[in-house]
């Protein structure tokens, strides 16, 4: 091993470090313990003190990849004075609870164990009263895997929506749009099916800018978004003649107020209800801000809440990174750029692999032949797109390496092939689930130069 195989490899340790000190401050269980807790008799939900003898029954409801370790905090506080509950997660992602029954479903695509996950959370909060309290705990994946298709949509109908809007590049932001319509659930669907009853919701967000309605498609908030912006984002794309005929004809009808919206902020049926935001991408960042200054590294954020095409953002992250090391500036090395947030990819290819694996790709081009960098882009949730890695750790040797078996990276990024590429060369960051969500954190690693 050489002086850089070396430098590289104690450099790719600290930045693994740095993205596990991360997750680790955003673990669900610990985010819902900060804001939940019972004494003399009291709950105390934030701010909120909520007394148990106000109460018959305490149901719990929730979706999402963080579902299972939100729903054990609740376990843990509220014990034997939960009625029921349910919550529905990713495949893989469930935890053996006592009086809240998990349930896996697909993500990010939707399947018949969605459908039935959010079936039985739709009769649970359906029989909550007046006198009774639903605590809902929602975390990233929610849009998928709280699947209630809309009176005349079926899941097949969803399904396809689902896939066409992964693949043409469109936001977050815009993707849930579109799902709130077409659900019984989602924009405030479910806190509308559990009235009278008072809402109490946890939320980890996943979503850039933590807006609630965004988050898992806000389930138990109001929903500014509309029909017509949501047939808008679909011409947009150039996918409206692709979705479904069922799907244009509920989404037109929505448009011309034949179908009742989403709820709208101000309604009043939601006075009595509440919303935590228990855990953000900003706070894994400032934690790995942390480690990266104890591991000796002056380190900054550079934003959480970083989108656009994952190639173009991954050209500019690296710019900031060979800037620094030959100019030093924005600051000299060592140096640790600290970003996050949620790029898209349009989907050109039939490859295999994520935005992080392909931000990852797309930086080993840009750095191609650079000494000293270390760049990490990974999924706080541990799994990148339709595999199983996290993400991609790269160097300034990485191109290099693949070019020497044969890969030529630049065609497997246009493939959108990272995850063979990175197997190929072991660049693959591989954490398995870590049942949280906060969207994604890239770790820029700059060393000194020789002398």
């Amino acid at each position: 091993m050489d002086g850089n195989e070396s430098v590289s490899g104690k450099m790719r340790e600290q930045a693994e470090k740095i993205f596990h000190t991360a997750v680790n401050a955003v673990d669900p269980e610990k985010a819902i313990l900060n804001y939940l807790s019972l004494s003399g008799g009291v709950l105390k939900i934030g701010e909120r003190r909520l007394p148990l003898k106000d109460y018959k029954r305490i149901f719990v409801a929730g979706a999402g990849k963080a579902g299972a370790p939100m729903a054990q905090a609740v376990e843990r506080v509220l014990g034997q004075h939960i009625s029921e509950g349910v919550v529905v997660v990713k495949e893989g992602h469930g935890l053996p609870l006592e009086r809240i029954r998990v349930r896996e479903a697909s993500h990010p695509v939707p399947d018949t164990r969605g459908v039935e996950g959010a079936e039985e959370i739709i009769s649970l909060v359906s029989k909550a009263g007046e006198q009774d309290l639903v605590i809902c705990l929602i975390s990233g994946g929610g849009s998928a895997l709280l699947v209630a298709p809309a009176e005349g949509l079926s899941l097949n109908d969803k399904q396809q929506v689902t896939q066409l809007l992964l693949d043409c590049g469109a936001t977050i932001h815009e993707i849930n749009t579109v799902r709130k319509h077409l659900s019984r659930a989602k924009g405030g669907g479910l806190a509308r099916l559990a009235r009278p009853a008072s809402v109490v919701s946890l939320i980890l967000s996943d979503v850039i800018g933590d807006d609630l309605d965004v988050i898992a498609c806000g389930p138990t908030v109001p929903d500014s978004s509309t029909f017509g912006q949501a047939k808008q984002v679909l011409i947009r794309y150039g996918i409206w003649e692709r979705v479904p005929g069922s799907v244009r004809d509920y989404v037109d009808r929505g448009v011309k107020g034949e179908i009742e919206e989403t709820s709208k902020p101000g309604d009043p049926s939601f006075q009595n209800d509440s919303w935590e935001l228990v855990g953000t991408n900003l706070q894994a960042l400032q934690a790995a801000r942390e480690e990266a200054e104890r591991q000796g590294y002056h380190a900054m954020i550079l934003s959480g809440m970083i989108e656009g095409e994952t190639s173009e953002v991954a050209k500019v992250h690296t710019a900031i990174a060979k800037e620094a090391f030959h100019s030093g500036n924005p600051h000299a090395p060592p140096l640790c750029v600290l970003s996050g947030g949620e790029t898209t990819v349009t989907i050109k290819g039939n490859g295999k692999g994520g935005r992080n694996q392909e931000f990852a790709l797309a930086a080993a081009i840009e750095i191609d032949g650079e000494e000293h960098m270390i760049i990490l882009s990974g999924g706080s949730d541990g799994t990148d797109g339709p595999t199983d890695a996290a993400g991609a750790v790269v160097d300034g040797g990485t191109a290099a390496r693949g070019r020497a078996r044969g890969m030529d990276p630049l065609d497997y990024l246009q493939r959108n092939d990272s995850y063979p590429f990175f197997e190929a060369i072991g660049g693959l960051l591989m954490t398995g689930p870590t049942r949280t969500n906060v969207m994604d954190v890239r770790i820029m690693l700059v060393g000194r130069k020789k002398g």
